[in-house]
This record gives C-alpha cells, structure tokens and sequence, in this order.
C-alpha cells in the first residue's frame, strides 16, 4: 500500500422541481402546559387546527405519545432486551433501563379528554399511538379543531428527553407532547416509537410553559414576553421565594411558524448567552453553570456562528431568525430551531456534536424527509455536510475529512451485517448495522456522488434540493432527480444499487503488459454494483495521464477532475461486461503504475487490487 498511497490526488473542493401533484397537510398547535417540577409531571390543554389537503376522507386521526416508550414491558423495552447489540445507555449490566424505572420514574403520556369541534370523541391508547376516531369525517380541503386535555410524566432520562440528565439537566423536554401522526400520499406514518427516528407535519406553534420561576427555558420557537419573564428569580431559592411571597411560577409563551416539532430544555442554574449575526439570526447558548464547562461554551459560541455561516453558504439560507444550543445531557439530537447536546467533554468534542446537530437544521429541520424510512438522507447528509464544515471551522485541513465514514461503511459490508439502506429504522437487526447504513453508507452516497458527476455539480446538486424541496418532505427520488437535472446524468442506477440492496463495488486493475510496442491494459468488474472509472497511469519519466471510463447506463460524462492532468475519454463500459481493455501509446517499459480512482472517493470493497505498480510485479 505504500506506493499506493504516494499516488493518492485527493483534494476535494467545496465548491428541484417538486413532487407531481405534491401535497401536504398542515397543522396549528395551541398548547398551555404546566410543569410541576417536584413531581415532574406536566398537565395540558392542546388544541390543534388540523388541515386535510389530502384528496381522501378521513375518518381516524393518530397521535404520537412518545412518553410511553419508557415503561416496562414497552415495545422499545423488549426490543432493547432482544437486540444483538443493546445501545449502552440504555441497557446496563446486562439490564434494560426502562425495565429498572419505578412508577415515579417512569414516562407517561395520555389524553384525559378530547373533542372534535366540541363533539366528544372516542380514543384509544396503543402504546406510543393514540388512535382517535373522529366524530365527522374530515373531507378533503376541509378542516377541524381537535382539543385534548392531557397529562404526562417527564421519564428519568434513558434517551434523549427526560429528567435528572446524567449532567445534571433538570429537564429534556423532546418528544414530549401529543403530536399527530403525518399523514401524506403513502398513507399514515403511525409508526410505534421503538428505537429512533421521527417525521411530523409541517405548522405552526404557539406554546405557554408554565413552571417553576426559578427555571430558565431555552429551545423551539421565538419567546414572545422576554420582558415579563426576565428569567424570573433564578437567584432566589425556592425557600426564599416562599418567603418573600412570591409568585412561584412564570408562563414562558412561544411561538414557532412552520416548523414540524417543538422541543425545550429547563433547568435553574442554565446561564444563557446570546450571539447576534450579522444578517441574522441570533443565536442563543442554554448550558449549566458549572466552572468545569462555562470556557467551552463561551467558545462554542464564535465556532456555532462560523458553522451557521458554513452551512448557509454550501446548503442554503437558514429561514429562522433563531438557533438554540441547549445542554441536555444525552448526546446529541436535532430539533426545528434547536438542537439538545450533552455539555461536557473537550472542546473538540463539543463543538463536533453542535455542527452535526446544527447541520440537522437544514436536512431534518427544513427538508426534512421520513427518517423512519430513509434515515440516510437526514442522517447521512448531515454527515456528509458536518464533516467539511469540521474540516473547515477546525481548520483541520484534511484531504480526506470523509475517511470515517467510509471506514464504518467498510466495517459493515466486512462483519456480514450489512442490510439494504432502505430497510426500516426500526426493523435493522443490530443497532450497528442501523448506524452504518444511515450515517456511514449515508455520507458516502453524497461524497461518491461527487465522484460519479463531479464535485462542482454534487455542491449545486445540494443547493438545488434545498432550494426546491426546503418544507416539502422530499423522497430519494426527489434528490436523484436533482442530481439528473444538475449533472444532466442518468442516476436511477446509483439511487438504486447503494440504497436498496448491498451490492458492493470492486473494480480491479487484472493486467498491464507489453503489446505491439504499446501498453494494454485490462480492468475487471468483480462486484454487481457498476461505477465508472478514474484511471491514472503514472510513467517512468514522472509524468502523469488519466484515463475516464463512462458508465454507459450514465448518459453522460462528468467534467476531468483533474485539470492539470491531461485525460482521455474512452468509450462507455457497459455493466454486463466484466472486463474492460485498451491499450495506450506509451510503451510497456515506460509505465510505473496504474490506479483506479487516485481520489477514494469510489467505495471500492477491495483497494489491494486497485493499483499495478512495477516494482511490485
């Protein structure tokens, strides 16, 4: 590998149309909630205007209640018992955490009454859905006010929401609320809440918290009475206050226009901090006051503005006029206008976990695709996209800033686990195999696509499927399609070998011998997945010449992505040939080595046979 590795070339530059007939329905939430944050549980009054622009009748709606995920015996509880690979922090010496929780620790979520334009409704509770038959079927165009009183219980945290983080964060409050199920041209998306992912209906919020006023609250949505709040008197003690006779809590309202969720984070030692942009937004830093972090987050925050910049920049606007960065303590997880992060760690480490989930902002919070069924196109992109934002803000200058995701997609076609990338999130066999396929083989689709149509044209590809797809729920198709328009390439071939089966790609250099003076040179095809081919030849004298071998079902040619290097353009390789031979007009003696794909860009199973080298031979 090591004369392999000094031919390497790698440098790779930063450099819509909508679904046929697309529709899509719309909610309004208005919610008042009250927290009590002794006991942890919350009561509520929602009332939702739900829109069906759909061209069906409907006579049933669903509800997510995603509290319920964390009881014993619950479907995320038995699978997290029966799984190969358990997530580590939810099971524990060999025990499941949700298993352990007691009544005042476990999540609840349940509707207490309910009425359709105030005629009483029927209601089942099934687990983590809420199954609701409607009083009047709602006909197509038409719309009903739907009101819920409700009552829950925050869960001790075991995944992302819940209380009393292992960093001390009082409340997570993800997933929290009775949220209606999507419904769209596939049908309803009333998936269980079991392992991971989300997908909810586009609309708008108008949400009032009330809770202790010693609790400071950071998260979705824009605070509408700053000045009645003024973060109450988080210097007081709870005993004082009773003391002194004042009030005990504070109702924070917020509204939140055209989003698909609503998350929030509260705790009374949060220090908040704000950070304008020029040209907006402003960007607000929720953390502990803990001595240990505050230099890590007063840091964060010039890094969060370079990210926000970034991703404007290579993606598109970031329609919001807000960005919240909110401790929580369980990792990392996006949400429209915010994202919850864990706090601690170095610094490198905070600020990896806040580009990635940062970077969710574009594809989860305004593309947002049906992660339950493509996880890869939220979870792969951001990959993709955090990772030059890292290389960039971190000035790390790698050349090759996707090397971990290729190395974990490798990992998992190596260990067998390997499962086509459109299986359901929920329905992976091992965990690892999920996070391969969504994150690892995700990035990958995007950084290999720049090798397939060229870097500049997978940049624009990028932009154009924000542009036309931003709150529009968009398919793999929609993006293939922009990449077809941008590149002026066929692609269904690549949409459909990377993602719907595990075929893999493994292209070989078989032979470079003497021939009539010349040199010929035979490649072998040796996996099913076809690619076109970069070929370099590098000569005795130290000059160097490429080769391009279009895909024939591609239709196309991407542009030399080596302008320095001088190229020729063979004829097509079809994919039913398993062999390919030419010859060039260098002699034999004249040649020093031969490389397929001098970038790594292609995911090539096999790089040992990529490369002839003559002092190999």
């Amino acid at each position: 590998m090591k004369n392999f590795k000094s031919l390497l070339l790698l440098l790779l530059p930063l450099a819509g149309v909508c679904q046929h007939n697309y529709w899509q329905q719309h909610v309004a939430y208005d919610m008042d909630v009250v927290m009590d944050v002794e006991s942890f549980q919350f009561t509520g009054a929602q009332k939702l205007i739900y829109t069906n622009n759909s061209p069906d009748t409907l006579d049933r709606v669903f509800y997510h209640m995603y509290f319920n995920a964390f009881q014993p015996k619950s479907e995320m509880d038995v699978r997290l018992q029966h799984i190969k690979d358990p997530d580590s922090r939810m099971f524990v010496d060999g025990k499941s955490r949700i298993a352990e929780l007691k009544e005042n620790e476990i999540g609840f979520l349940r509707a207490t009454a309910m009425d359709q334009d105030g005629a009483v409704v029927s209601f089942e509770l099934e687990g983590t859905i809420m199954v609701v038959q409607l009083a009047s079927s709602l006909l197509p165009g038409g719309s009903t006010e739907l009101n819920m009183n409700f009552k829950g219980q925050v869960p001790l945290q075991i995944r992302r929401s819940g209380r009393n983080s292992k960093e001390g964060v009082a409340l997570s409050m993800s997933q929290w609320y009775p949220k209606i199920a999507e419904y769209d041209h596939e049908g309803w998306h009333d998936d269980p809440y079991i392992a991971r992912e989300f997908h909810g209906v586009w609309g708008d919020f108008d949400v009032k918290i009330t809770i202790d006023r010693a609790y400071v609250i950071g998260g979705t949505g824009y605070l509408q009475n700053a000045e009645e709040i003024g973060h109450g008197y988080a210097e007081l003690t709870k005993k004082e206050l009773r003391k002194q006779g004042k009030v005990q809590t504070l109702t924070w309202h917020f509204k939140a226009p055209n989003v698909h969720d609503f998350m929030w984070g509260a705790d009374p030692d949060y220090l908040h901090d704000t950070l304008p942009m020029e040209n907006g937004p402003d960007l607000h830093f929720f953390y502990k006051n803990d001595p240990e972090i505050i230099d890590n987050w007063k840091n964060l925050q010039p890094k969060t503005a370079e990210a926000m910049a970034f991703f404007n920049t290579n993606i598109g606007p970031y329609p919001y006029r807000q960005f919240s960065v909110v401790q929580g303590g369980d990792g990392g997880m996006e949400y429209p206008m915010s994202t919850l992060i864990t706090g601690k760690g170095t610094f490198e480490g905070l600020v990896s976990v806040m580009v990635h989930e940062m970077a969710h902002s574009w594809f989860h919070g305004v593309l947002a695709n049906n992660e339950s069924k493509h996880p890869w196109m939220d979870e792969g992109f951001t990959s993709f996209i955090s990772s030059l934002c890292k290389n960039q803000i971190m000035q790390r200058n790698e050349n090759y800033p996707f090397r971990g995701s290729y190395e974990g997609y490798f990992g998992n076609v190596i260990s067998g686990n390997e499962q086509p990338q459109s299986t359901h999130s929920d329905r992976y066999e091992i965990n690892s195999a999920y996070s391969a396929a969504a994150y690892s083989k995700g990035a990958v689709f995007l950084a290999q696509l720049g090798y397939i149509i060229g870097q500049e044209n997978l940049m624009n590809t990028i932009k154009k499927y924000y542009q036309d797809f931003k709150f529009k729920h968009p398919t793999p198709n929609d993006f293939k399609r922009t990449a077809e328009r941008v590149s002026g390439m066929h692609l269904d071939w690549y949409l459909t070998d990377w993602t719907q089966t595990t075929n893999t790609i493994d292209y070989s250099v078989a032979s470079v011998s003497a021939h009539e003076g010349q040199t010929k040179i035979i490649l072998e095809r040796e996996g099913l997945m076809p690619m076109p081919i970069d070929l370099l030849v590098v000569y005795q004298d130290g000059s160097r010449e490429s080769f391009y071998l279009p895909l024939r079902m591609m239709r196309g040619e991407k542009s030399n992505p080596y302008p320095q290097i001088n190229r020729n353009v063979l004829p097509d390789w079809s994919w039913a040939y398993p062999s390919y031979e030419f010859t060039i007009s260098r002699p034999f003696e004249g040649v020093k080595a031969v490389v397929i794909d001098p970038s790594q860009l292609m995911a090539d199973i096999n790089p040992q046979n990529n490369y002839w080298v003559v002092d190999q031979q």
